[in-house]
C-alpha cells in the first residue's frame, strides 16, 4: 500500500539532515529523521487544517489526549489518565525541564553512556553533576550496568535518566531489566525520567515495549515518561511530544519550571499528532517491515567489513557501529571523506563509534554501504 522505496528529493528543501552536505557528494545518514513520506492520513489532516485559513492561538484539543490514551492502552496495555499528560514542543525540552525541576546546583543525575547527546547537554546547561552508567555488551545487546556506580554515589543523586529503546544502542529493555532499574531508583530515592521516543519502532515481532511507569505504582509515582509521534511518523519538524506524569506533585513541579518559558504546541503539531495516534496502523506496520529489511541488510554488510562491528538492533532505525578496530584516528571524518555522513560517536561519548540512520530507501543505503566498503578496502 505504501512505497518506502520511493526516493524523496530533500536536497533543495530546508531539511537539516540534507542541508548539512548541500552541494557535496556525501550521503546524509546522521540525524534521526527518516526520508520516508509521512502517512497519507497525516498529510491529509494537515492539508485540511491549512485550508481553514486561520492560524490563531490553539488550545489543547481533547481529541489528542483521547487518541494518545487509546494508543498506549492498545499498544502497551498501559492505562493512563488525561490529567497525567503534559504536551511539549519537543522531547529534548522534557529532558531539560526534568533536569531543572528535580535537581538543584548541589545535586546530580545519572544517565546511560554512551547516550543521545541532549542527555549530557541538559546537565551541562545548568552546571549539574552527572554520573554515567556504562552500556555493556551482554549477550550481543547493549545493556546499562548500574552496578558500577554503587561506590561512586554520595546520596545527592536525585534523577535517573533512562532511554528505552536505547539510543544509540537499539536495545529494548526486558521486564526484569526494568525492574532492576526501578530497584536502583528506589534504593537511592531517585526520580526517573524515561525517554521512550522510539517505543513504536520495535523491529523484533516477539518483543514488546514496556513503559517504565507501567511496572507498578511505585514506578508510576516516581517517573516522568517522555513519548512522541515524531520519530515513528517522521513529523519531528512539527514538534509534538508528551510527558506522562502520574504523580501530581511531580507534575506540578515540572509544569512550574515550564511556565512562561516553554511554548504551547502549535496548531499543526496538534493536528498531526491526533492523526498519528488515530489513523496510521497500516502505515506503521509496513514501515516496520521495511526497516527490518534495511536492518538485516545493514547488519550483514557492516559485519562483513573488516574493522567494523554491529550488534543486533532490536528497535529504531539507528545503528551503533563499532569502528575501534579500524586503523584510523577519526572514523567520522574518514567516512565523510568517503562520501557518507554519519553521526560522530564523539557526540555520544565514544569517538571510535558511529551512528548510522538506516531510515532511508534501500537504494540509498546500498550506495552508502558500497562507499564504506571501498574506503575500508584501501586501508
Amino acid at each position: 500500500m505504501f512505497n518506502f522505496d520511493q526516493v524523496i528529493n530533500r536536497a533543495n528543501t530546508d531539511s537539516l539532515k540534507w542541508q548539512k552536505y548541500a552541494a557535496k557528494d556525501i550521503i546524509p545518514l546522521w540525524i534521526a529523521d527518516t526520508d520516508f513520506l509521512s502517512p497519507p492520513s497525516i498529510m491529509n489532516a494537515l492539508q485540511e487544517r491549512v485550508a481553514e485559513g486561520v492560524y490563531g492561538y490553539g488550545g489543547q484539543p481533547k481529541e489528542l489526549a483521547k487518541a494518545f490514551i487509546n494508543w498506549t492502552d492498545k499498544h502497551y496495555n498501559w492505562q493512563i489518565q488525561p490529567e497525567w499528560l503534559v504536551f511539549l514542543p519537543g522531547l529534548v525540552t522534557g529532558l531539560n525541564i526534568s533536569l531543572r525541576a528535580f535537581t538543584n546546583e548541589t545535586e546530580a543525575s545519572i544517565c546511560p553512556f554512551p547516550i543521545y547527546p541532549p542527555f549530557m547537554a541538559a546537565a551541562k546547561h545548568v552546571n549539574r553533576k552527572q554520573y554515567y552508567a556504562n552500556l555493556l555488551n551482554k549477550n550481543n545487546r547493549w545493556v546499562m550496568d548500574l552496578s558500577t556506580l554503587e561506590n561512586k554515589l554520595d546520596g545527592n543523586e536525585k534523577l535517573l535518566m533512562l532511554c528505552n529503546p536505547q539510543n544509540p544502542g537499539g536495545t529494548v529493555y526486558r521486564h526484569e531489566e526494568l525492574l532492576e532499574q526501578l530497584a536502583f531508583a528506589k534504593q537511592h530515592n531517585m526520580i526517573v525520567c524515561s525517554d521512550e521516543i522510539h517505543c513504536d519502532l520495535l523491529l523484533e515481532s516477539n518483543l514488546k515495549h514496556i513503559p517504565f511507569a507501567s511496572l507498578n505504582e511505585d514506578a508510576a509515582n516516581r517517573s516522568i515518561t517522555l513519548m512522541a509521534p515524531s520519530k515513528t511518523f517522521n513529523i519531528a519538524g512539527l514538534g509534538a511530544s508528551i510527558a506522562i506524569i502520574p504523580n501530581p506533585q511531580l507534575r506540578q513541579k515540572f509544569m512550574h519550571v515550564m511556565e512562561d518559558i516553554v511554548p504551547h504546541l502549535n496548531i499543526l503539531a496538534y493536528t498531526a499528532a491526533i492523526s498519528a495516534y488515530t489513523d496510521t496502523s497500516d502505515w506503521l506496520a509496513e514501515q516496520l517491515i521495511y526497516l527490518r529489511g534495511n536492518r538485516d541488510y545493514l547488519y550483514q554488510q557492516i559485519n562483513s567489513i573488516e574493522g567494523l562491528k554491529l550488534l543486533p538492533i532490536e528497535a529504531s532505525y539507528l545503528a551503533w557501529i563499532d569502528a575501534t578496530k579500524l586503523p584510523i584516528e577519526n572514523p567520522h571524518r574518514f567516512f565523510e571523506e568517503a562520501g557518507v555522513g554519519l553521526s560522530d560517536g564523539n557526540d555520544f561519548g565514544c569517538d571510535k563509534f558511529l551512528r548510522l540512520n538506516f531510515g532511508c530507501s534501500r537504494v540509498l543505503l546500498e550506495q552508502a554501504i558500497e562507499r564504506m566498503k571501498i574506503a575500508c578496502s584501501k586501508l
